[in-house]
This record gives C-alpha cells, sequence and structure tokens, in this order.
C-alpha cells in the first residue's frame, strides 16, 4: 500500500458485476485492523449491514493464525466504501485498463460486510506475533450505495454459504490429530474399513455403510478423554485401536456387515447398535472401563454380547436410545444408552448418570 495526502491508495484490480464496479486489492495484515473500524455500538438489526461481533470465536481463529504462520489461509475480507473513491488504471485501454491505483480519502468509512471476526482476530494475532504484519490479505471493495445495499449485499454473500458436514471437515483436517486419528481407524479397524460414511455425517437408508466418521471421531475422543485439537500419543491411538477390535467381536452384526452376510440398511431397521447413538455410548463406557480396569477391560468388554440391541426391545431402548421408535441423538438419550450398557459391565454409575437415570425411572413408573 502506498500512501497520498488524505487518501489511501491501493494498487488494484478493476472488475464488474451487476453493472457496479468493484476493486480487489491486497493489503497488509497490520493495515486491516487500522483502517477497518468496527463499529462496537449496539444497534438494533434493522440498523446494521452485518452480523454482530461474537468476541467467543476470535481467539480460536487468532490462534490459528499465529500457530500455523507458513500455512495458514484467510479468504477475502469484503468490505463496502462510504466515500468518493476514484481508480487510476495503469493504461487507458486493453487488458491493463483493469489493473491500476484505488484512491480511497482518509475519511471515508469501512462497512465490513463479510470477514469481522477475521478482521478482529487478525488485531489479536498481530499482538504476539507482529512479524505476520506484511503478509497480506485480498479485499474486494464495493462502492456504498446506502445501508439496504449493504444489508443486501450481506444477504447475498451469505445466501449460498453451506458449512461443509462434520465428516468432510474430520476427513480434510491435517492439523488436528484427533481427526487423523478417526481416518485411520476408519480404514484399520475391522468393522470400520469399507463401513464408514467419510463425507455425510447421517447415513441414507439405503446405503451400505453402517458408521460415520463424525461419530468415530467423537466417540473415539470420548474414549481417549481428548480435548479438541489435542495431541494423540502412540499408546492411545494403540489403545483406541484395540477398544474398537474387542469392541467389535461383542457385536457380532458388525462382523456380518463387514464380510457382507447381512446388509446395513437392514441392521439399522432392526437394532440400535447400528446407529451412532450406540457409538457415543460406547466411547463413554470404554473410558470408565478402562480407567476402572486398565489391565483387564478386554475380558470384561466380552459382556456386551449380552445386550438385545434389537429395537423391538422397548422395554430396554424406549425413553433411551428411541424416542415414540425413533432414535434419538440427544445427548441425554446417548447417557441413558450408555448406562445400560455400564450395568452390563458392572461398572458404577457417575452423579450426572445416576440423576438422569432416576429421572428416567420415575418419569416411566408415572407413565
Amino acid at each position: 500500500m502506498g500512501s497520498l495526502d488524505n487518501w489511501h491508495a491501493f494498487t488494484a484490480i478493476r472488475g464488474i458485476q451487476a453493472g457496479r464496479e468493484y476493486y480487489v486489492a491486497m493489503c497488509p495484515l497490520k493495515v486491516i485492523p487500522k483502517i477497518f473500524l468496527f463499529d462496537e455500538v449496539e444497534l438494533a438489526p434493522e440498523l446494521r449491514a452485518q452480523r454482530t461481533l461474537n468476541r467467543a470465536r476470535i481467539p480460536e481463529i487468532a490462534a490459528y493464525l499465529v500457530e500455523n504462520p507458513r500455512s495458514y489461509i484467510f479468504s477475502s475480507i469484503t468490505a463496502c466504501i462510504d466515500g468518493d473513491t476514484r481508480f487510476e488504471p495503469f493504461a487507458e485501454a486493453g487488458s491493463g485498463s483493469n489493473a491500476g491505483r484505488l484512491l480511497i480519502p482518509m475519511t471515508a468509512r469501512f462497512l465490513i460486510n463479510d470477514g469481522q471476526h477475521r478482521r478482529a482476530a487478525i488485531e489479536e494475532a498481530l499482538k504476539e506475533s507482529p512479524e505476520l504484519g506484511d503478509e497480506t490479505l485480498s479485499v474486494v471493495f464495493f462502492n456504498d450505495a446506502g445501508l439496504k445495499r449493504s444489508q443486501q449485499l450481506f444477504a447475498d454473500l451469505n445466501r449460498h454459504a453451506i458449512r461443509p458436514t462434520k465428516s468432510l471437515g474430520i476427513l480434510y483436517d491435517r492439523r488436528d490429530s484427533l481427526s487423523q486419528l478417526a481416518c485411520r481407524l476408519a480404514q484399520r479397524v475391522s468393522v470400520f474399513k469399507n463401513l464408514t460414511e467419510m463425507e455425510k455425517t447421517s447415513i441414507p437408508n439405503r446405503s451400505n455403510r453402517l458408521h460415520t466418521l463424525s461419530s468415530i471421531y467423537q466417540a473415539t475422543r470420548t474414549l481417549l478423554g481428548k480435548p479438541k485439537k489435542c495431541k494423540v500419543s502412540d499408546n492411545e491411538e494403540q489403545l483406541a485401536t484395540e477398544f474398537w477390535e474387542a469392541v467389535a467381536k461383542a457385536i457380532p452384526d458388525w462382523q456380518l456387515a463387514a464380510r457382507k452376510k447381512v446388509s446395513c440398511a437392514e441392521l439399522r431397521r432392526d437394532y440400535i447398535h447400528a446407529h451412532g447413538i450406540a457409538l457415543q455410548a460406547l466411547g463413554i463406557v470404554g473410558a470408565a472401563l478402562i480407567a476402572e480396569n486398565p489391565r483387564g477391560w478386554k475380558r470384561k468388554i466380552a459382556s456386551l454380547q449380552q445386550i438385545d440391541w434389537s429395537r423391538m426391545n422397548s422395554e430396554v431402548w424406549e425413553g433411551r436410545a428411541l424416542v415414540n421408535g425413533r432414535v434419538s441423538k440427544a445427548h441425554t438419550s446417548v447417557v441413558l444408552t450408555a448406562n445400560v450398557l455400564k450395568k452390563c459391565l458392572g461398572l458404577s454409575l457417575g452423579a450426572r448418570e445416576t440423576q438422569l437415570e432416576d429421572r428416567f425411572s420415575s418419569e416411566r413408573r408415572a407413565a
């Protein structure tokens, strides 16, 4: 970025969208917080052109930037300019006429339509790593045509934005060792290999997949008692692999599915163990079992064979894994399902688990 008296000067490329000029410029990170000021005054939604700043998101984004100085990636910030602008092309005609210098008066206001959390995170990250200040971020500038136009711009920018599924995010996340562990388990564990939905978070009725990658991730995270973005040791990886293989031996239907002796669709139709709630409950139970019996847990896990996982077994599963005959994904349902498994393995319930169990029993008696 260069400078002129009373002007911001950016080297920029000019484009046309919907008949209006807009500009793409490279802006040093150290300049981003200075020119893109965030209005902290609380305004009613109809008087704003962006969502309010969620400060809880900022530390995580800033840490991502600081911890990955050689591999981070930020998408462009989109902003409207409230003020007169001048574009001076480098050439009068040809392709060079759309490259030039964008001049914006110092008195102009910049309204961020997309990227206010990135802007705030950059400001925090620069306090810890000022050397990042000379790196650049692309900024897309639109000339402001008033509040209504800016609000429409925000709506249009977010109209087709769809977050990737949890499974796909785990599959592509090379920074999170837990994500990578889940991917390796999906390839190595006999009843996960070729039976794991790697992209979607839910499994279609006729799919030949039995588990989702996101369920394996969450259940294994619970099993190991690991917070997000935490390193996984070789011993922990071996433990997770051995645990899921031991569980596989205790659930023969999973082995039949792996050998294509039974369809996954039939198992989902007829059994609780073919749904994510069972995997999550097994993660809870596994953590408790290994903590209580670190040497003999493999022998005890075999007792899971005694469980009647049939969805027809409403005496056990209705109100726990099932609500009105449908599989529930609620956390309370996961805990109540885990309670059944814990009792089968002779494990004691925690205070919260006991509380939920007592409530479940009283509600069933009242019914």
